[in-house]
């Protein structure tokens, strides 16, 4: 008889590894921008701009890079499942704190310059994912965590959980090219590390569905 054929099969391992070091290569751009071209982060400054460069810093590094790693934990984190998911629910936490306080950064720019809110898409697609992933965040971790639901209610809301969750990050990503869209004047340096960043975004977000999809690999 002939040999049984082995499905070929990749894991999620590979693409996990790229996606990290896609996560360096993108914090390292918008550092390098914001800290060299635009001249730093502020709260509170006379250059508004620094203001604004609080919420891009951590819009991007604070709410999409670490939601990523939060939705990758469970392929990242060699440990039991209790971990993974703690270390999951941890990880959006911080995205969610970080994306409020982006977000508050976003208003408060706005303000200082007596400019109108909520007139651009990028701002109505922000505040539709912020909002969203605030949303998310709530059913799970009453749904999953405290009290927890009963074990068909979980298992009947987990694929919703996990097609929403993938939904608002992919949602994210385009909400922060648009934002790069509106921040772009040239294609100078500055110009061509705006871009890159918003190339290595969409490889990112390929690279964070792909291994939430992948078997982990053994």
């Amino acid at each position: 008889m002939p040999p049984k054929s082995r499905s070929y099969q990749v894991s999620a391992t590979p693409v996990t590894m790229l996606a990290h070091l896609i996560v360096v290569a993108v914090a390292t751009l918008v550092l390098v921008w914001l800290l060299h071209f635009e001249e730093g982060f502020a709260f509170k400054s006379l250059n508004k701009i620094k203001i604004l460069n609080v919420h891009t810093f951590l819009m991007i590094v604070g709410f999409i890079l670490v939601a990523g790693e939060a939705i990758m934990a469970y392929k990242t984190i060699p440990a039991k499942r209790k971990v993974q998911k703690a270390v999951h629910l941890t990880l959006h936490l911080i995205a969610l704190v970080a994306g409020v306080v982006g977000v508050y950064a976003a208003f408060k720019f706005k303000h200082e310059i007596e400019d109108k809110d909520m007139v651009t898409l990028h701002s109505w697609l922000g505040m539709i994912t912020i909002c969203l992933f605030g949303l998310q965040w709530v059913l799970g971790f009453f749904s999953f965590v405290f009290p927890r639901a009963e074990m068909s209610a979980r298992t009947s809301y987990m694929p919703w959980h996990v097609f929403g969750g993938t939904f608002i990050f992919f949602l994210a990503i385009c909400t922060a090219q648009t934002g790069l869209i509106q921040r772009f004047y040239s294609l100078n340096q500055e110009g061509l590390i705006m871009n890159f960043t918003g190339l290595l975004l969409v490889l990112f977000a390929v690279g964070v569905g792909l291994s939430s999809v992948l078997p982990r690999g053994y």
